[in-house]
């Protein structure tokens, strides 16, 4: 950890370097030289001190969320100029070489830099830097509709038509505008689909979090065949120091008494039937499974009573269940509802075209609709956010699932 700290350290500097570079070359007056520095200065020492004021025993907070951001609208675009400056220093370095190898002992060793490059580099850094400005301000509250049509061949008759709204990782913690979450509330109540499924992370770490939230939520109209939740990997508080085991239990408790508060079923590796006329599928719900979290999922015991035939929709809330243990299970689970990834909230969609994220070299299913031998696993891109206090290209998502039989 600490050579890895060292070495992040090592490339700020570099990249600090390079980009007052590239501020002299560009203009060659001395104020905004000195408020660059003076600027660049205040924001490093700001981070540094917010780093050392982060508590373990309190976890994510508005304060860090911000630094975060901070951090990643400083580093990135100054990263991007970097690349840049150091390709023009690569060229500069070689035709030192060449003139000295040609015996022109005219020209220095080192050409002076192009002010071109500098602009360039400049102009390059703004796009992160303006993204990432827009996601903290704008874009973590881009609520998106998304709808998906699956087709099912054994789909019971009376479910053709069928619809699911999903929404994922609330994160309440990190909400810091009524407004805008009352108009995703609406947005979902506009879908008037037949059942509302919420698969996880209700929170950062504290039930606490969710406290200023609990009449909002409670505002999502109940359909005719209800509303169910189950845990995420955020709603155990395994990320914090605990001052005792029984203030982490407590905390636990109440973290499940906050789906009732907003009157969703919470459910804790068990199922219901879902009944439609004389025909049913079944609602599985577990606890979290995650191939590198917390594994308190039982899909044995969940499923207990349940036959291969039987049609049966599941929430798992780490995607890497089904790549692991679900997409090839005896049991033929359906249609897997998850969360977890965020989609990283960072990336590129362009439907039809591109669709892409760091976190895909991560996870195998981390956006959307994916398939293995008529089975589904579709991935929330998540309604809120975490970490990084923005989106930038993965927007927050409500989806909206319209089962068929074909």
């Amino acid at each position: 950890m600490r050579r890895f700290l060292i070495f992040l350290l090592i490339v700020a500097l570099i990249a600090e370097i390079y980009t007052f570079q590239a501020v002299k070359a560009a203009t060659k007056t001395k104020w905004v030289h000195w408020v660059y520095l003076a600027v660049s200065i205040l924001v490093i020492l700001y981070i540094i001190y917010s780093f050392t004021q982060f508590d373990r025993r309190e976890g994510q907070n508005k304060q860090s969320l911000f630094t975060m951001g901070l951090l990643l609208i400083t580093v990135v675009p100054k990263l991007v100029i970097t690349i840049v400056m150091l390709g023009e220093d690569i060229i500069r370095v070689l035709g030192g070489f060449i003139r000295m190898f040609m015996g022109d002992s005219k020209q220095p060793f080192l050409s002076e830099r192009r002010r071109f490059v500098s602009l360039t580099a400049l102009g390059l850094a703004a796009m992160p830097f303006l993204s990432l400005l827009y996601g903290m301000t704008k874009g973590k509250y881009n609520f998106k509709v998304i709808r998906q049509t699956i087709t099912f061949p054994d789909l019971p008759d009376n479910f053709d038509g069928f619809t699911i709204t999903q929404i994922s990782d609330v994160h309440s913690g990190s909400f810091d505008n009524k407004e805008r979450i009352q108009y995703a509330i609406d947005l979902i109540n506009e879908q008037k689909t037949d059942i509302i499924l919420f698969t996880g992370d209700i929170v950062n770490t504290h039930a606490r979090e969710m406290y200023p939230w609990i009449e909002t939520f409670k505002g999502i109209k109940t359909p005719e065949f209800g509303k169910y939740s189950i845990l995420g990997n955020h709603d155990y508080g395994e990320y914090i120091d605990w001052p005792t085991q029984k203030e982490k239990d407590d905390n636990f408790a109440a973290i499940k008494d906050l789906h009732r508060q907003i009157d969703f079923k919470l459910m804790l590796n068990e199922h219901i039937k879902i009944k439609k006329g004389d025909e049913e599928i079944a609602l599985v719900g577990l606890e979290n499974w995650g191939h590198n979290f917390k594994k308190a999922g039982d899909l044995k015991k969940a499923s207990e009573g349940l036959t291969p035939q039987d049609f049966k929709i599941l929430m798992s809330h780490d995607p890497s269940h089904w790549e692991y243990e679900v997409k090839n299970h005896p049991g033929n689970y359906h249609l897997t509802l998850s969360g977890h990834t965020h989609g990283l909230q960072f990336g590129i969609e362009i439907p039809g075209l591109i669709k892409w994220s760091p976190v895909q070299y991560v996870y195998k299913q981390w956006a959307g609709l994916y398939e293995n031998i008529g089975r589904y696993v579709y991935v929330n891109r998540g309604f809120g956010f975490h970490a990084y206090p923005g989106r930038v290209g993965i927007w927050p998502e409500i989806t909206v699932l319209e089962l068929k039989k074909g």
